[in-house]
């Protein structure tokens, strides 16, 4: 186990280059509509909760327990984390927290409601929603618990929201002297490649709150050490690592099932895509929600696709292939109407960079379409964690440049982050 209380210097002096009405109690976060499994490789890998189950469930006996879980906290046979720690020979499960999208991990309001979860026993206990108005646990909501628990799958972007219900839930543990478990899970795209400026000081928000890059390279439980220890929460951190993870894996080489973590989160294609196209949610135009292929494709009603492909070509990215293709999305940005867009596919995913992609869209679609195209400023610096992309989009530079700056802190952040690492 590892347990971390003492603080370090943040990454911001060592990386950066410049200045509720309740519902028929719940079943079991479901995986029966959502999961696939990968083809298991050689090596298989043991996630936080077969550790933990492994070891008898020792580091919990006798506490009191509140688990912040949803669809994705599930053991290599698919049983669900929540019913696994309700069933423990000496654990309590007294309350179950939902992050954004809510326990089953479809729900996509900007409010998710409370709910209840009915024990083995028949005893029904609360689910708390972290979305919407609280996303931090009340001294309520915390009242007669010793510990929380966190078994939530993340994606491995910086504006991926579950990163921060972990350290938000983190820092209420400590002001209210609970232990604090983190399961850990793998980082789905790797823990080796690392992209994007660290966050800028000052800069926080619930889509920017941990100084990490936009493809930051860690794993969840690697992220609460970094928190704890960075932001000197002071929590009484342990993190129950996995067996068997290697920083190299992607997550189909893991023998894990992959679980729609998030209604608009397909496949792990989508989920290497999203450090990139991610931040076109701060603009106008669609990034495949309400389509068969949710950040794989970019478009507008307006947009010349072919002359985007065109410099999309000239631009011989590594890695991808582009293609026209026309979707009508049902939800979000464009609903209802025919748009014209790119079609992304990741051919070489070990060459591919997001974010250099990224680069080279929003330039394209700045200089074809000067009139049409924007980004919200305030919203596009919380997306890339630093005012100087806004700086960069403004003064018309080209890609090159970006790049170079999504580029810039990733030798320093990896050697800050060294000393946070599990695996």
């Amino acid at each position: 186990m590892e347990v971390s209380t003492h603080a370090a210097q943040s990454p911001a002096a060592a990386v950066k280059q410049t200045p509720a009405a309740q519902s028929p109690a719940a079943a079991p976060p479901s995986t029966a509509a959502v999961q696939a499994v990968v083809p298991a490789p050689s090596t298989g890998v043991l996630a936080g909760i077969d550790v933990l189950e492994a070891d008898g469930f020792r580091p919990l006996k006798g506490l009191r327990i509140g688990l912040i879980t949803n669809q994705t906290g599930v053991d290599r046979l698919g049983r669900s984390t929540a019913e696994i720690l309700a069933q423990a020979p000496g654990v309590r499960l007294r309350a179950l927290f939902s992050p954004e999208h809510g326990l089953q991990g479809t729900l996509e309001e900007p409010s998710v409601p409370t709910d209840i979860y009915r024990l083995p026993d028949g005893e029904d206990i609360p689910v708390f929603s972290l979305y919407g108005d609280t996303k931090t646990p009340t001294t309520q909501m915390l009242a007669g618990l010793d510990a929380l628990v966190f078994d939530v799958q993340d994606i491995g972007a910086r504006f991926y929201t579950y990163a921060a219900t972990l350290a938000l839930a983190m820092e209420a543990a400590a002001a209210h002297d609970l232990d604090f478990f983190v399961l850990d899970r793998p980082n789905p795209i790797n823990g080796e490649a690392v992209a994007g400026p660290v966050l800028d000081d000052g800069l926080r928000h619930f889509t920017a709150y941990l100084p990490v890059p936009v493809r930051h390279g860690m794993t969840i439980g690697e992220l609460a050490r970094l928190h704890n220890m960075s932001g000197r929460v002071g929590a009484r951190l342990q993190v129950v690592p996995m067996r068997g993870w290697s920083r190299s894996l992607w997550f189909d080489q893991t023998g894990l099932r992959w679980i729609i973590p998030s209604p608009n989160m397909p496949n792990l294609e989508a989920a290497s895509l999203y450090p990139g196209i991610g931040c076109f949610e701060a603009s106008n135009i669609s990034v495949g929600r309400g389509t068969p292929v949710p950040f794989r494709w970019i478009g507008a009603p307006w947009m010349n696709a072919e002359a985007v492909l065109k410099r999309l070509r000239k631009a011989k990215l590594k890695g991808y292939s582009f293609e026209t293709a026309s979707f009508r999305p049902s939800k979000s940005v464009f609903k209802g109407k025919k748009c014209r867009g790119i079609r992304i596919r990741v051919r070489d995913r070990e060459a591919a960079d997001p974010l250099a992609l990224f680069a080279h869209l929003v330039c394209a679609l700045r200089d074809i379409h000067p009139l049409e195209f924007g980004i919200r400023p305030e919203e596009m610096t919380r997306m890339a964690g630093t005012a100087r992309f806004a700086d960069l989009y403004r003064s018309g530079a080209q890609p090159a440049s970006m790049i170079l700056m999504f580029r810039s802190d990733a030798a320093r952040f990896k050697a800050w982050r060294a000393p946070f690492l599990l695996y």
